[in-house]
């Protein structure tokens, strides 16, 4: 029978028996602009990873590889290399109890530091994948789609009258001058977005469309060469 419930909860007689699936989430502490919460993308993962059926699910990781929001206080960031190395050790120590783990990612930086961190477990034979939190249509940064996932979540976390639109232009052209400067060079307000008609009913939508897409990704469990589990999305985001 595949265990299920949460890691920090459980004591080690209950894990004798091999566990099928340890998920955990990978998140951040970095500005989400001025109405929502550092732990944000922390928040989203651990969320996500909680709704998911017939695994046991770890305390997050809280910290990420946030350069870019550096030039905001109350950022915190490991930074790649530490990060990596932070996950080939959880995922080593991890698999010498459970038959495999996934790390269920909130920040997008922290994106390089699991692809390399999993190729090199799965180099050792560690059965390790990876998914991110996202959905088709969402907008980049501490805008609509993660102040709406805020308000159906922890509504009561989200300051909702200090919501402001930032930089709305594509991501894309934002690169160049976000790799260079970081956040602070194309959003004075940190917000890559408009989070201004936000609401909590969208966030549950949004969080239904993740949750579903992940629960697919996981029974199906075909990483792909970068470990990151492989899903056939729909025109509205699920899975086919």
């Amino acid at each position: 029978m595949p265990h299920s419930g949460h890691l920090d909860d459980a004591v080690w007689p209950e894990l004798v028996s091999r566990v099928s699936t340890v998920v955990v989430p990978v998140g951040s502490l970095e500005q989400h602009g001025p109405h929502l919460p550092l732990d944000t993308d922390t928040a989203i993962a651990d969320a996500v990873s909680r709704a998911l059926p017939h695994v046991l699910v770890a305390p997050p990781i809280a910290y990420g590889a946030s350069g870019e929001h550096e030039g905001f206080p109350g950022t915190v960031s490991l930074g790649a290399e530490a990060l990596e190395a932070v996950l080939v050790e959880y995922g080593r120590s991890a698999c010498r109890w459970a038959d495999r783990v996934l790390f269920v990612n909130g920040h997008g930086g922290n994106g390089p530091a699991l692809v390399k961190a999993v190729a090199l477990l799965r180099y050792e034979a560690r059965d390790v994948a990876w998914v991110p939190c996202a959905v088709p249509g969402a907008d980049a940064h501490a805008g609509r789609t993660e102040t709406s996932l805020l308000l159906h979540l922890s509504p009561g976390r989200v300051r909702l009258s200090r919501a402001e639109a930032g930089n709305t232009e594509p991501i894309a052209r934002l690169m160049p001058r976000l790799r260079e400067g970081g956040m602070v060079a194309v959003s004075a307000n940190g917000v890559l977005g408009d989070p201004t008609g936000a609401t909590a009913a969208e966030g549950a939508q949004i969080f239904g469309v993740l949750v579903h897409t992940v629960t697919k990704a996981l029974a199906r469990w075909e990483p792909g060469p970068d470990g990151r589990l492989r899903w056939k999305p729909g025109a509205d985001g699920r899975l086919q």
